[in-house]
């Protein structure tokens, strides 16, 4: 009979363990969407700014020397990510294939200007910078017109500051609503061993020496629960990556070391920490308690 008790009992106490590893492991999986997202954020945000730009129209009668000289002029001012020149006969062609019809031809002529269209660097993609540019350049004799789209820009620099802060207190709520989820799982895992940290502590072992293999445990059971999310983070990467290939420019090994090294450390420290507490608190209990 005691030795089916006995059974019974290391059954519990391995699905407590098993479950504590589990949980430990979702939390840490989500948490590391979450970094991933954060270590990415600056990269994500100047991606989408760097393909704002504007487009410099420039004049029918402007000689392709003069224009020539426009263009580089353009590339080599700092502002500037990369220049695409659009004659146009090829701009003619582009509309065509918008509007599905030969406007040309309906027309007689070739109503559409040739362009510079200019990628900006993300530093100057703001209302403020696109305007003082666009103004410099309308002075050059062979420019007729600089366009970008103002609201747009003002719209995205504002999207993406409400975003960043969104991920961020997500982020700590997540944080604190994890601690709690993996505290109380942990202390379900030792609360059938509650009895025997009694015991040790009547006969007189040392905080630190009942202490020790639980939080050896619990430091296990991190480790192997942050392992555990690493895998599903790399199996979610691959499939993005597969699935959308334009991932593969925000690829850097360095960010995904630190990745590596904050789910692993929120796994030890986590774990530590819950199981800790946990014991501490059966510690503190009169023998009445435990019942």
């Amino acid at each position: 009979m005691a030795l089916t008790e006995g059974k019974v009992e290391k059954s519990r106490l391995r699905a407590s363990y098993l479950t504590t590893i589990i949980s430990i492991s979702l939390v840490l999986f989500v948490l590391g969407l979450e970094g991933l997202l954060l270590l990415h954020a600056k990269q994500l945000s100047d991606f989408v700014k760097e393909n704002i730009g504007f487009s410099v129209y420039i004049k029918d009668d402007a000689k392709e020397v003069d224009i020539a000289q426009v263009r580089k002029l353009l590339d080599a001012e700092a502002f500037v990510k990369s220049t695409e020149y659009i004659t146009k006969e090829e701009a003619g062609k582009m509309m065509q294939e918008d509007l599905g019809e030969d406007f040309i031809s309906f027309l007689g002529y070739n109503p559409l200007l040739p362009s510079i269209d200019v990628k900006i660097n993300a530093a100057y993609a703001h209302p403020d910078s696109l305007k003082y540019i666009s103004e410099n350049l309308s002075h050059n004799p062979i420019v007729h017109e600089v366009d970008y789209q103002e609201n747009l820009v003002a719209v995205v620099n504002s999207n993406l500051k409400k975003i960043g802060v969104i991920i961020l207190v997500f982020g700590g709520l997540l944080l604190v609503i994890s601690i709690v989820l993996i505290n109380n799982t942990i202390r379900l895992a030792i609360f059938s061993k509650r009895f025997l940290i009694k015991t040790m502590q009547l006969v007189g072992a040392k905080h630190s020496f009942i202490t020790a293999p639980f939080v050896m445990k619990g430091i296990t059971n991190g480790i192997v629960s942050a392992f555990i999310a690493l895998l599903m983070l790399t199996g979610v990467l691959y499939y993005a990556q597969q699935e959308m290939p334009d991932l593969m420019k925000f690829r850097q090994p360095e960010l995904y070391g630190a990745l590596l090294l904050m789910v692993v450390s929120l796994g030890i420290l986590i774990s530590w920490f819950s199981t800790h507490i946990a014991v501490r608190k059966y510690l503190k209990l009169s023998s009445e308690d435990l019942y």
